[in-house]
């Protein structure tokens, strides 16, 4: 019996642990429509318990004529360029380079938190394909990530699906933007989704450690009458 109420404080208390953040760097959203002007963050974990993350590096994949980055005080932003192949023209201007890299530095992430990069661009007329988003991570210890590998590798690269005109904005679960999901479920349908699955998820890990409870008070009860102390 003893073995028995061990074994479902184990079980209880495993399940009661919280489920371990993500802690690759990301871009959010991540399924986005062709031709269509958005707002992004390059979402980027600081995994280090003693240093700070002091730099950032993400290439652009090919087709991103223009990129405006947010204000983030301490960071500098290097925007680095390259030049088309063929021009873009625009109903003000021919458009002669792509962006190539974005370079975030001088400023800070503390030891075991996150920050986003929030950057504003127009979505290349792409639909059906997945973009990557090579990124480069440098620590104040000297410390290099490289996030450029693929989806299951363990420093996979961020990446983005394109899908067609006047599609739905979304932001699929995981740190892959391939995974599967159709198009018609936007961001916040899918967000009751989890918020339903882990209150599912917090009642069962209740009635576990209520069960725990019980039978480990039963046995003090059963013991103390096998002693006779009161």
């Amino acid at each position: 019996m003893r073995m028995k109420a061990t074994g479902w404080l184990v079980l209880a208390g495993a399940l009661a642990l919280p489920a371990e953040a993500p802690t690759h760097v990301t871009v959010h959203p991540n399924r986005l429509p062709a031709g269509s002007f958005q707002e992004l963050d390059v979402r980027v974990p600081n995994e280090e318990k003693n240093t700070n993350t002091s730099r950032l590096a993400v290439r652009f994949p090919p087709g991103f004529v223009e990129v405006s980055t947010g204000y983030l005080p301490g960071w500098n932003v290097k925007v680095l360029t390259s030049k088309l192949a063929k021009p873009v023209q625009t109903d003000e201007r021919a458009i002669t380079e792509q962006v190539r890299e974005v370079i975030w530095s001088g400023g800070k992430i503390p030891p075991e938190t996150f920050l986003n990069f929030p950057v504003s661009t127009m979505i290349p007329e792409t639909a059906g394909k997945v973009l990557t988003f090579k990124a480069v991570q440098t620590y104040d210890n000297g410390k290099v990530v490289r996030w450029i590998g693929t989806p299951s590798s363990d420093q996979p690269a961020p990446t983005v699906n394109v899908t067609g005109k006047h599609g739905v904005v979304q932001d699929v679960a995981g740190t892959g933007a391939a995974t599967s999901q159709p198009a018609s479920t936007s961001t916040k349908s899918s967000s009751k989704g989890a918020s339903k699955g882990l209150g599912i998820a917090a009642l069962v890990v209740a009635i576990l450690a209520l069960i725990a409870g019980l039978i480990a008070l039963a046995l003090v009860i059963g013991r103390r009458a096998r002693t006779g102390t009161g």
